[in-house]
């Protein structure tokens, strides 16, 4: 079934991006009134779309003019959105060596809220693979990545886990987490057998920046059978290893 483009637009939404479009291409301040000219909405249109965005911190709102320009939250986001291509940029080739060399999928994975965002991929040539995880999340310790990163992130990390711990929160065994994530951070690698499903083995190393915080890990993923112990501790976890070491230098992390 065929459909005009835009038809499925929703029409507040697109106000919304036109009007932050429009505050970025000011460099200071601008009223109400001009904004809705320049939209051509009503001024209470306007208003209301700017208290909504205000109160997500896209828009700020002087106090004595009551004009509005860009916030804080809509520069964090542009950051985040130029950082995560910028890391897959820097990535994509020592993924692919990867790829190339174990002939098994590898992922980079982002750590978002308490989730693991598979962010890219590469993936193997073999016929029996798992499904792939492009684009989907998990709870960070169902698998190896956010446990790599989890590990080596903040201390008070497992005190504040402790404090929400619950069935809701879904964290099986908090002391086993705990004794896995440091385990994890004094080995420097995470492996996961069944978290993203029966017979998946996830092998992960983090990856750090120039001010030495993690900013994601390599993420290798293949069934048991072919992921055996004596092959994880001779190949890939040292490939592993090395790729990420590689990537955090590129970053300009140095030890």
């Amino acid at each position: 079934m065929s459909r005009e483009k835009g038809s499925y637009s929703v029409q507040c939404v697109e106000n919304a991006l036109e009007l932050l479009e429009s505050l970025t291409g000011e460099n200071g301040f601008m009223t109400v009134t001009s904004l809705a000219d320049k939209l051509k909405l009503s001024r209470n249109k306007t208003f209301r779309l700017l208290a909504t965005l205000e109160e997500r911190g896209l828009v700020e709102r002087d106090e004595t003019s009551g004009n509005y320009r860009v916030g804080l939250s809509a520069v964090e986001l542009a950051h985040k959105l130029l950082k995560s291509v910028n890391l897959i940029q820097l990535a994509r080739p020592v993924m692919e060596r990867l790829a190339r060399e174990h002939d098994e999928a590898v992922y980079l994975t982002v750590l978002q809220g308490d989730e693991v965002l598979f962010l890219d991929m590469v993936d193997s040539e073999q016929q029996i693979k798992a499904a792939p995880l492009l684009g989907k999340r998990f709870p960070f310790f169902t698998n190896a990545a956010g446990k790599a990163i989890r590990a080596l992130e903040s201390r008070d990390l497992l005190e504040r886990l402790s404090l929400k711990r619950n069935r809701k929160e879904g964290i099986p065994d908090f002391a086993k987490l705990e004794a896995e994530l440091n385990a994890i951070r004094s080995k420097g690698v995470a492996v996961d057998l069944g978290g993203l499903g029966d017979g998946i083995i996830t092998v992960a190393v983090a990856v750090r920046d120039y001010a030495g915080k993690v900013v994601g890990a390599l993420t290798l993923l293949g069934p048991s059978f072919r992921l055996l112990t004596d092959r994880l501790e001779n190949e890939i976890i040292p490939s592993l290893r090395e790729g990420a070491d590689l990537l955090s230098i590129k970053f300009g992390y140095a030890r």
